[in-house]
């Protein structure tokens, strides 16, 4: 490897494809030839809020959902706090380690504070670790490769972080970003320490087609919602709430341990 060559000689790392730098085009028109997902992030002025690796963060307590909006703006000032340790996790397959899992790593990765993949199979030099899992290995399985990674993040890493990211192969995150915000959100309910106080952050949608199957089978509360994180965009526990998920995690009657489903985040979303 330190002459950019694997153990079977093959460059490594293999060249990216060049379908990856590609424009992605879906449109209802045929003639379109714009990213959407380019034009959304270049118009939303999304941008870094510090270094990758930055020790510290600049929080805006004051800019959150429920926190008054009669602040006066002399009021609305920023605060530098240090930086939580995040630990982002990402769920893969054999195939995308040269693709997917690779760019991560020469783009974002590098700026969370611990990163692994896991995968079909294990890599060490990504690092992506294979690991057992009730049935087999696929999408309709994902609530079980879901269930085994925590359970191994649990009995590794649960005392080295804060918080922990997690999320499929296809997302692109600013790692600095999420940092900022998770500070922000703790720093605002009275500096709250993430290793005693529970969040589950992400995304939010309601599942209503999975709230009525599971209703129909009374393995949900009658008149609750079922709310839920989006896989798709990854979601963040507190150290707190990855927890207190352990202790039940293997509890088939509110967690569905033994249920074999793509919907890992809805599955998350009931268990917790």
């Amino acid at each position: 490897l330190m002459h950019g060559r694997d153990r079977d000689g093959h460059p490594y790392p293999a060249q990216l494809p060049k379908e990856l730098c590609r424009d992605f085009i879906i449109s209802s028109d045929q003639n379109s030839t714009i990213d959407e997902d380019k034009r959304c992030f270049k118009e939303a002025n999304i941008k870094p809020t510090g270094p990758l690796n930055a020790s510290t963060v600049t929080i805006s307590p004051w800019n959150h959902f429920g926190v008054s909006h009669n602040i006066s703006d002399e009021n609305k000032t920023s605060i530098t706090v240090p930086a939580p340790k995040v630990l982002c996790l990402i769920y893969t397959v054999k195939n995308s380690h040269s693709t997917s899992i690779r760019a991560i790593r020469d783009t974002w990765g590098g700026g969370c504070d611990g990163f692994l993949a896991f995968s079909s199979s294990p890599d060490p030099r990504l690092p992506a670790i294979a690991l057992q899992h009730e049935g087999p290995e696929s999408y309709d399985n994902m609530w079980q490769k879901v269930r085994s990674i925590w359970k191994y993040v649990g009995a590794h890493y649960l005392d080295e972080f804060d918080w922990f990211f997690i999320g499929g192969d296809d997302m692109f995150v600013l790692p600095n970003n999420l940092r900022t915000y998770l500070a922000s959100l703790a720093y605002k309910d009275g500096n709250a320490d993430p290793r005693l106080k529970e969040y589950y952050v992400g995304r939010r949608f309601h599942s209503k087609e999975m709230e009525q199957k599971l209703k129909k089978k009374q393995k949900f509360p009658k008149n609750a919602k079922l709310y839920f994180n989006t896989g798709g965009s990854g979601y963040t526990l507190s150290h707190a709430t990855l927890r207190k998920f352990l202790t039940v995690v293997d509890d088939v009657e509110h967690c569905s341990s033994n249920e074999k489903t793509s919907v890992e985040d809805v599955m998350m979303a009931k268990c917790l």
